[in-house]
């Protein structure tokens, strides 16, 4: 983890359903691209941490939101710094051919949330500020690019609301992107 001054960091997750079996060849193309751009990710200016299996390079082999989600999540010091690595780097690439791995998404696939420096978000908790941003729209506690929050915003909204019940939002976030069309 990168050492920071910042008080806050931005965590990121994004779903992608797969159009076909992560070990098909029509997905080999985005397989051979994971170790460059989680390495360029790995390197990028103010990149925290990002999510992966335990004895693995990624997070490809977790199945949290289905058997055919794929999960990214990861922690930024900025959003400048996320927005940077997503659209100014190789994982552009990865951007440009989702289509040809994934469904198109008709929900909200990415959210964005404020985390205190040094927390590493779960899963489950990701998933639940996926839920929340599918179920009311764009709000400090999740969010999107085209929708931001400050990290000031967010912890003045979450003091004055209560957060949903995670282990419900979380089940009902799998239930919502398993059958859902997402993309990367």
């Amino acid at each position: 983890m990168t050492a920071s001054t910042h008080a806050a960091h931005l965590a990121q997750l994004n779903v992608a359903t797969l159009l076909y079996p992560f070990d098909d060849p029509r997905v080999a193309p985005f397989v051979e691209m994971l170790d460059p751009v989680n390495s360029a990710a790995d390197g990028a200016p103010g990149f925290v941490w990002r999510l992966a299996e335990e004895g693995a390079a990624d997070a490809t082999g977790l199945r949290p939101a289905g058997e055919d989600v794929i999960v990214n999540l990861s922690v930024w010091e900025t959003q400048e710094a996320l927005w940077d690595f997503a659209y100014r780097s190789g994982h552009l690439e990865v951007m440009r051919r989702r289509r040809e791995w994934f469904e198109r998404h008709v929900e909200a696939h990415l959210v964005l949330w404020w985390v205190p420096a040094g927390h590493l978000p779960t899963a489950d908790e990701a998933l639940e500020r996926l839920a929340d941003l599918q179920a009311h729209g764009p709000s400090p506690r999740a969010f999107t690019f085209a929708s931001s929050y400050t990290a000031a915003e967010a912890a003045e909204h979450l003091q004055a609301v209560p957060p949903a019940q995670p282990e419900q939002a979380a089940r009902s976030a799998r239930l919502t992107s398993a059958g859902d069309s997402a993309a990367v």
